[in-house]
């Protein structure tokens, strides 16, 4: 006499297994559909911005002296470096022959430190942000413009307070 053999049945899920499956199934998920901060095209992974060259600074007080000669990562119209000193990091750009801009290097998007250029604007990083020389959100995620301090340029040196 023949007897059906019936497939053995896994045990049932307990409650915490299935709450961590369904936690690893909704994270695979989400990582698929949030390349990035908000899917922006810009992303990290499509953000590929050479890295600011670094300049020297000193500081006197709240006032940030940078000597800009043939030799500077500045010396070209253009131009862009990050300085970095005790009172933080700040993007520098060269937008003519006598003038320039200074701005905080920190991205008003996530704070991250914004540490590339290309296409004559800064690049965060961290989600892709873009900002003109003057501070302008160019692309977002970023909303709000970078603060930029007046700057000085006389002899040879850049000076800015903040």
């Amino acid at each position: 006499m023949n007897i059906p053999v019936q497939p053995a049945q896994p045990d049932p899920l307990t409650r915490r297994e299935f709450c961590a499956y369904a936690c690893q199934a909704g994270s695979l998920l989400a990582a698929g559909t949030f390349a990035a901060c908000g899917g922006s095209s810009t992303s990290p992974s499509s953000t590929n911005a050479p890295p600011l060259s670094a300049v020297p600074g000193t500081v006197s007080g709240r006032t940030i002296s940078v000597t800009i000669d043939g030799a500077s990562a500045l010396a070209a119209v253009g131009s862009a470096a990050t300085v970095q000193t005790s009172l933080g990091t700040f993007l520098i750009s060269r937008t003519a022959q006598d003038a320039f801009t200074a701005l905080t290097a920190i991205c008003t998007h996530e704070q991250c430190n914004i540490s590339g250029f290309a296409s004559n604007q800064f690049v965060c990083p961290c989600h892709g942000s873009r900002f003109t020389t003057a501070g302008a959100v160019a692309n977002g995620p970023a909303t709000r413009a970078l603060q930029s301090y007046a700057t000085q340029f006389a002899n040879g040196v850049l000076t800015f307070a903040v």
